[in-house]
């Protein structure tokens, strides 16, 4: 019976209706940042229509550089911020890692995220990616330097904390697409383990 379905069953004898409302499940985020919490958040609810979450952020650390440069330091930042949630959140249901990388590759540099999901009933480790896209040279060159992605938007936008609001998605994209839908996508794809429990994953 999944965890936050709501039943209904009828007691014949007395035509009573009785609802019984199983624990909401909770989601702990390793972050603090509210995009990302509410990127979890949303995603969660878009694969799991019909389920009630709580959510909550913690301070997890990456243990990796505060700018990964690397698609692999991306994914194990992403894998480390989600076991050191487990941690941090012991009585959640599931916990989320988010961690946003860049790579130079192709003369460009790109930049992107991965979102890691474990969960306390399963032994699945879901991972998920978002789509990269390229920096601009002003952004880039920043990047290059040693300064954190969301600095240098911030240095060539002339913003404050983008890295908490629209990112440099929603800034290179005239918020057609925002750094919080932009992250939901890979939390669905991050929960597919988890929507098909009947399948064997790696």
């Amino acid at each position: 019976m999944p965890i936050g379905e709501i039943h209904w069953p009828t007691d014949l004898a007395y035509g009573i209706t009785w609802a019984f409302i199983l624990v909401m499940p909770t989601i702990g985020v390793g972050s603090t940042n509210p995009v990302k919490i509410g990127a979890a958040l949303d995603g969660f609810v878009r694969m799991f229509p019909g389920i009630k979450f709580s959510v909550r952020g913690c301070p997890a650390e990456s243990g990796v550089s505060a700018q990964p440069m690397s698609d692999a330091e991306t994914l194990e930042g992403a894998i480390q911020r989600a076991n050191n949630a487990r941690i941090l959140n012991v009585g959640a249901d599931y916990w989320v890692g988010v961690e946003g990388g860049c790579e130079a590759r192709f003369g460009e540099v790109l930049t992107f995220a991965w979102i890691v999901v474990i969960a306390s009933n399963s032994d699945a480790v879901g991972k998920g990616r978002t789509g990269a896209f390229c920096l601009p040279s002003d952004v880039a060159d920043l990047v290059l330097h040693g300064i954190e992605l969301g600095d240098a938007d911030d240095r060539v936008f002339g913003r404050k904390n983008s890295k908490q609001e629209n990112g440099a998605v929603g800034l290179l994209t005239g918020n057609v697409i925002d750094r919080r839908s932009y992250y939901e996508s890979a939390v669905i794809l991050a929960l597919i383990p988890f929507k098909n429990r009947g399948l064997r994953w790696r």
